[in-house]
């Protein structure tokens, strides 16, 4: 199933990176069927990237479900127009959630999925853990639903005005 995608800590921006982009492409390989993305504001994750978009894409043909958590959308909005394309094209699919309740230093950063998890605990130095751990996911899954219940909705796919 996730045999091949790492199981333990990492450290580095770039790790985080790979980590990610290694996830989304599998994601979209093994067609799961749900992704929680959530990040303070997805500074260094690589959401432009043509990869990363390409496994988003092929991901989404597969029908799942993401749900996108942030502090703030800015970040992506300003440096990474080729995601917020992307997520116009695929808005039946994304739910973006804003959770201010949580000072941004301390939202949680993470991909999630039922079966592999990427979280980052120290976002300065990008240290972090990943794997299949069930007990470590469900923990993980219960923090960014908490968030996710104190959220509101964000970062529309398209906006409508007079």
């Amino acid at each position: 199933m996730t045999q091949d995608l790492p199981s333990g800590q990492f450290s580095g921006r770039e790790a985080f990176a790979q980590r990610l982009r290694d996830a989304l492409a599998k994601a979209a390989q093994e067609g799961w069927r749900e992704l929680i993305l959530s990040d303070a504001t997805f500074e260094g994750w690589p959401l432009q990237e043509a990869a990363v978009l390409a496994s988003l894409h092929a991901w989404a043909r597969c029908g799942g479900h993401l749900t996108l958590l942030a502090h703030s959308y800015d970040e992506v909005i300003h440096r990474q127009p080729r995601f917020v394309a992307w997520r116009k094209l695929w808005g039946h699919l994304i739910d973006c959630r804003v959770c201010r309740s949580v000072a941004a230093s301390d939202f949680p950063s993470a991909l999630w999925s039922p079966s592999w998890y990427l979280q980052r605990l120290d976002l300065p130095r990008s240290y972090g853990v990943c794997g299949t751990d069930r007990e470590r996911g469900l923990q993980l899954h219960e923090l960014l639903n908490e968030r996710i219940r104190n959220s509101s909705p964000g970062f529309p796919a398209s906006t409508l005005g007079l």
